[in-house]
């Protein structure tokens, strides 16, 4: 796990400033701190900076392969780096170090830029190609490892983070088109930035430079099999399963230097535990946060799995003082605006399992495989539901809203959330999934948006445009592919590397080994949800080792007490009114929308406490900028 930054100019005859590359470089030691390496030739800038976890004494970056004609920078870890190897070792193939790295190398050299297909693994590499004059640049599958480039003065210019990117040179110019989408998904996804002329390369996706132009090719992509053809043998999928998900905790235990887990509590990351502890020597090491609100702590839950699979545990509760200067730090982590507020309670953990280990394999990406989340449930309903007689439906919808306001207490709350429920179940898909995200509503975006006169790109528009490719699918494939394709890489997986690496730890998922992503692709809806039971597949095998206590709890993951912290008057409260007014300086959103929503929160109205999050991390950027 690394940090990569570098450039090529597009005219052959320059000289590349290596004086440039350390600075871009050396702004990624977070990401690195073990060790730097900076090269040049020509029109070519290579630059690493190394958090050592495999082949400790020989795998400096960057390297150099077939007598220097390739040279690679590479971020990530190739799992499967040892059978690779003893492949091309048949073929032929020698290797000076015990490197995933060189394996890259070789394997690109036996197969080019096909070479990707061959990894099972998380990476973002930028590969120099002498003979060619070609840069083969590449990010994994599913997104774990990031990617930004720009090309700006006739370079290319690429890193693992936007801020080596800005220090190259190219300016900060605001992609006011990405407003909406940020405001309703809390992240920009990929392809775009919050800054114009700057990209993510996208999961799946490989970019040539050569000759001047830059060629984007999708060398893979995950099919979501239609339902009447998908695999619905329970006996056989559960073997399946089992056998490739114990597999990839398997590979990604492969370590030079301590390593252990996160323990939220959930069925995840238990799931992890349960599988690290049969084929671990020593216990696993354990980390858990917890929250002195116990509607947000979990720790009792990770106990018991810490109690049954005797792991060395560690936990840690947190308190408002922990949080001082947490906003700035994170809107630095990410350089453009993230509003996923579950982005705090990573970063904690993150830095106390630092403490004593350098890797941890974590539960993120169960909900996308498996079908764990609540908006799949919903979906489920929504397909049955539209079945149903039309009148019927249009008139549900007002009959518990309107319940929900004369019921008392806990019957006007299921009133009202039933009213939501049914409501959505009307609507087209891009609608209610558009109503779904995690930001702010549509009504409150379009108050913020108002200085625009609605002549703004839409959330709607860029969210049709990113299912494009899964137009003609079922509903239910296209959530999934939706989950897999945009939020698990752009919200989830940029979350977890970005707080990870400014603390200086590799985070591997096994629920993403391309391999299970694959096989759980081909299975049946109604076995993945089986009636309304999330992650079935997961409750009949692993977690059938779990406390029984834990496999009754209510969903939670790693959710901070948000509403309280962000409670006006309170030191939270009052630095996040401070960067929401910001907002309103800088002449993005609307000042008087702005100024409303922070007086009905003064008030005391809830649910208001993700928005005023959201906004508060924008204006945070903006200060940052």
């Amino acid at each position: 796990m690394c940090g990569i930054a570098g450039f090529l100019i597009f005219d052959r005859a320059a000289s590349a400033s290596q004086k440039t590359l350390k600075v871009m470089t050396d702004i990624l030691i977070h990401r690195g701190p073990d060790g730097s390496g900076y090269w040049t030739k020509g029109p070519v800038a290579l630059g690493h900076r190394r958090l050592a976890i495999i082949d400790l004494n020989t795998g400096q970056q960057p390297m150099f392969y077939n007598e220097g004609r390739l040279c690679i920078t590479f971020n990530g870890e190739i799992y499967n780096y040892l059978e690779i190897r003893d492949e091309l070792l048949g073929k032929g193939y020698s290797f000076l170090t015990n490197s995933d790295t060189e394996v890259i190398l070789a394997a690109y050299a036996e197969w080019g830029t096909d070479c990707v297909n061959h990894f099972n693994g998380m990476w973002a590499f930028a590969l120099w190609d002498e003979s060619n004059q070609r840069l083969f640049c590449s990010r994994d599958r599913l997104g774990e490892k990031p990617f930004y480039y720009a090309v700006t003065n006739n370079t290319f210019i690429f890193a693992s983070e936007l801020k080596s990117i800005f220090v190259h040179g190219v300016p900060k110019i605001i992609n006011e088109d990405m407003l909406d989408t940020y405001l309703c998904l809390t992240y920009i996804p990929a392809p775009y930035s919050f800054y114009k002329n700057i990209y993510k390369l996208r999961p799946g996706h490989s970019l040539i430079v050569e000759n001047g132009a830059i060629r984007d090719q999708q060398y893979w992509n995950v099919e979501f099999v239609p339902e009447k053809d998908a695999i619905k043998d329970e006996k056989q999928i559960f073997t399946t399963f089992e056998a490739l998900f114990n597999d990839a905790v398997r590979l990604r235990m492969r370590a030079d230097v301590p390593f252990g887990a996160f323990l939220s509590g959930g069925l995840d990351s238990s799931c992890i535990v349960a599988a690290m502890s049969k084929v671990s020597d020593l216990p696993v090491r354990t980390f858990t946060i917890g929250f002195q609100d116990k509607q947000f702590d979990e720790r009792p839950l990770a106990r018991l799995v810490a109690d049954k699979f005797e792991t060395d545990h560690r936990e840690r509760i947190v308190v408002p003082e922990d949080l001082n200067g947490l906003i700035e730090k994170l809107a630095h982590c990410y350089d453009e605006p993230f509003g996923d507020s579950s982005a705090l309670s990573t970063y904690l953990v993150c830095r106390m399992a630092r403490e004593t280990v350098t890797m941890v394999l974590t539960g993120d990406g169960g909900d996308e495989v498996l079908s764990g989340y609540t908006i799949h449930q919903g979906e489920k309903f929504t397909q049955k539901y539209q079945k149903g007689p039309l009148l019927l439906r249009n008139r549900l919808p007002s009959f518990f809203k309107l319940a929900g306001k004369v019921l008392p207490g806990t019957l006007g709350t299921i009133a009202e959330r039933t009213n939501k429920v049914l409501a959505a179940s009307n609507l087209d898909f891009i609608d209610r999934l558009e109503q779904k995200q995690s930001g702010l509503d549509k009504d409150l975006r379009k108050r913020l948006l108002n200085l625009q006169n609605g002549n703004f790109v839409s959330a709607a528009a860029v969210i049709d445009d990113m299912l494009l490719p899964v137009k003609s699918l079922y509903n239910f494939g296209k959530l999934n592919y939706w989950l897999t394709k945009n939020s698990l890489p752009d919200d989830i997986l940029c979350k977890v590397d970005r707080v990870s690496m400014a603390n200086s730890l590799e985070t591997r998922l096994p629920f993403l080994d391309y391999r299970l992503v694959e096989f759980l692709a081909s299975v049946s809806m109604e076995v993945k949800l089986k009636g309304y039971t999330r992650k079935h597949i997961l409750r009949e095998t692993l977690g059938k080792e779990l406390p029984h206590k834990l496999m009754k709890a209510s969903k939670k993951g790693f959710s901070v007490p948000l509403q309280m912290w962000t409670k006006g008057g309170e030191s939270m409260g009052r630095i996040m009114e401070e960067r929401i007014l910001t907002v309103a300086d800088a002449g993005l959103l609307d000042r008087q929308a702005i100024t409303q929503l922070l007086l009905r929160a003064k008030n005391g109205n809830t649910g208001l406490d993700n928005s005023l999050w959201v906004l508060g991390m924008l204006g945070q950027v903006l200060r940052n900028n």
